[in-house]
């Protein structure tokens, strides 16, 4: 019995899949961010969870919703950046099972020096995009948290 697939699929998920065409840009996005965050110690992941943190400390699972992660990964993430000095968690104060995270003052000074180099990449990356940049934003929202076609 014959399983092979014609190649005309393989070209069809090639030329269709809006899977593998957002992983390969969120790759490729990735690559350039991390390269542009290293003067400031930091990877676009570490960055945009930091970023995360700068407001009233959040919970650990605000966090994780807010990021589209489960609390494992986050957890795991929060590590290094915690052995750094650059984020505590503390015990919330009304219910000590609940761990709030916290920015440290090198955490806030890290995010000082790398949010000007994440304003000029994402400047540069903008003027690549050349639909209606916020249509795309809006319609990726959607996507990462189940609201596609809830209009």
């Amino acid at each position: 019995m014959d399983q092979t697939l014609p190649l005309s699929i393989t070209h069809e998920v090639r030329d269709r899949c809006l899977c593998l065409h957002v992983q390969r840009a969120a790759r490729a996005l990735g690559r350039i961010f991390d390269e542009a965050l290293k003067p400031a110690g930091l990877s676009h992941g570490q960055y945009s969870l930091l970023v995360s943190l700068n407001r009233p400390p959040p919970t650990i699972g605000e966090t994780a919703y807010l990021l589209a992660m489960d609390r494992t990964t986050l957890t795991a993430n929060l590590k290094p950046l915690e052995r750094r000095g650059l984020l505590v968690q503390r015990a919330d104060e009304k219910d000590k099972r609940t761990r709030r995270l916290h920015l440290t003052d090198q955490g806030r000074a890290t995010l000082k020096k790398a949010v000007p180099i994440w304003r000029s990449t994402h400047d540069r990356i903008d003027q690549l995009v050349r639909d209606d940049i916020d249509i795309l934003k809006g319609d990726l929202i959607g996507l990462a948290f189940g609201e596609v076609g809830t209009e």
